[in-house]
């Protein structure tokens, strides 16, 4: 399993130009040259699910 989440396009102008940036876990849009990291913060369950 890889420690980068992989963004399938860039949040900020909808591009899929995205390559690994310099910056640990950062990617860089190649259209709106905008560096911006993934972050996976978990799973919520719904309230009164086991």
């Amino acid at each position: 399993m890889s420690e980068r989440a992989t963004p399938f396009y860039c949040p900020f102008c909808g591009d899929e130009d995205l390559r690994p940036a310099d910056e640990e876990r950062a990617w860089l849009c190649g259209a709106c040259r905008r560096v911006f990291t993934v972050n996976f913060l978990g799973i919520r369950l719904p309230e009164g699910a086991k």
